[in-house]
């Protein structure tokens, strides 16, 4: 049987599994399962309610149209859905409404979801920048902040719910200085008279191996996804399953002579007369065109060496006198199970990072869930149920 032109499998099974394990670790903390870029590539909605019905109730989706998407389509309000990177345009009623979490950087921001409350408060997560530089109230700006989040919540307009900081993962000392400077805003905003239920500092790496930055709520992304940070750290290593694995199928077999230019450029030639056996998948799909003469993907349980110049909607292997053909499933990356490259090996052989591997995995590449997480409200979605 010919495998499919391009597929992402995801395995619930697997992202269910890791996510176990990380809670196991964080407890009794409480666990933020981060879902930003449509849950790392892997799909927003199948994994969110794979992680709701895990009992996940903390869900990071960055934009307040994702956390609506997961509304609309059944996850309920014993969910909380925390979004943090706001359109200067939105109006910040539906996101309300919805009561789905605000994280709130500065005066303007907090004014907008102000004026847009209506029967119910917004529930707002105060962020401070402690170095990242990206997210949060400066520190000078930081008493400003609380206090009109102070009188907002005394007029029963919003709900202050957490404080916030990311941290920049540069060493141990930058951490513990940004902790330090996260810990004086707590002070600070208490002293301002805001009581602040909820602190959470860290995310996957830190919140992996730093356990007195963990406070009540650690974000955890890449390591449910079976992609753990720590340089040197593989997913066995630390039990963790890969949990995107990327096919394609082999489209066509050229026999050519030795010395035959291969793709753009010619910046491969053949050493032998051989085979080239194309694969439909591309840089439109996620393989960069620096994936020449850097990645090996596995046919038949063997791997070969991407071959030439990575175009928009295909790359080449040099097969040797290998019987491959058409239609034999090529595995980009996956467990390694059949002898297949890792998302990490990807990330090092890339000089990059596995999240930015999966994150690449274009919207051609067709998702398929698989596993016995597959039922229930999962599987009410896949097969176009829900309300």
């Amino acid at each position: 049987m010919s495998a499919p032109l391009r597929q992402a499998e995801i395995d619930l099974d697997a992202y269910r599994a890791n996510l176990e394990r990380v809670r196991g670790w964080m407890h009794p903390v409480e666990v933020m399962a981060i879902m930003k870029a449509d849950a790392y590539g892997h799909g927003l909605e199948p994994i969110a309610l794979a992680a709701v019905d895990a009992g996940i109730r903390w869900i990071g989706v960055l934009t307040v149209p994702a956390a609506l998407r997961l509304r609309a389509i059944g996850v309920g309000e014993d969910v909380h859905l925390f979004t943090w990177q706001h359109d200067p345009a939105l109006d910040f009623r539906d996101a309300i409404d919805s009561a789905v979490d605000l994280g709130v950087s500065n005066l303007a921001e907090l004014q907008r979801i102000v004026e847009a409350v209506d029967q119910r408060p917004a529930r707002v997560h105060l962020g401070v920048d402690t170095g990242l530089h990206r997210d949060g109230s400066s520190i000078d700006d930081w008493p400003a902040l609380v206090e009109a989040a102070r009188d907002a919540q005394r007029a029963g307009r919003i709900e202050v719910v957490a404080a916030y900081t990311h941290l920049a993962e540069s060493s141990d000392d930058d951490d513990a200085a940004s902790v330090s400077l996260f810990e004086a805003a707590i002070e600070r905003a208490e002293d301002l008279g805001v009581d602040v239920p909820m602190e959470h500092v860290a995310a996957s790496l830190a919140g992996l191996e730093r356990k007195e930055f963990r406070k009540d709520m650690v974000r955890m992304g890449a390591n449910l996804y079976g992609i753990p940070g720590a340089d040197g750290v593989s997913a066995a290593d630390l039990g963790l399953e890969p949990v995107m694995t990327v096919t394609a199928s082999v489209a066509k077999t050229k026999r050519v002579p030795v010395g035959t230019g291969v793709s753009y450029d010619y910046t491969y030639r053949t050493d032998d007369e051989t085979t080239l056996a194309l694969v439909p998948f591309g840089y439109a799909d996620g393989v960069p065109r620096s994936a020449q003469g850097r990645v090996e993907v596995a046919i038949n349980g063997k791997r070969y060496p991407i071959a030439g110049r990575v175009a928009m909607d295909q790359f080449l292997v040099d097969v040797g006198d290998d019987d491959v053909q058409v239609g034999d499933t090529v595995v980009l990356f996956g467990t390694g199970e059949r002898d297949e490259m890792t998302v990490l090996e990807w990330g090092a052989a890339l000089d990059t990072i596995g999240e930015e591997i999966v994150c690449r995995i274009g919207a051609r590449v067709n998702r398929v869930y698989s596993g016995h997480s597959v039922e229930g409200r999962v599987g009410e979605y896949l097969r176009g149920e829900h309300a």
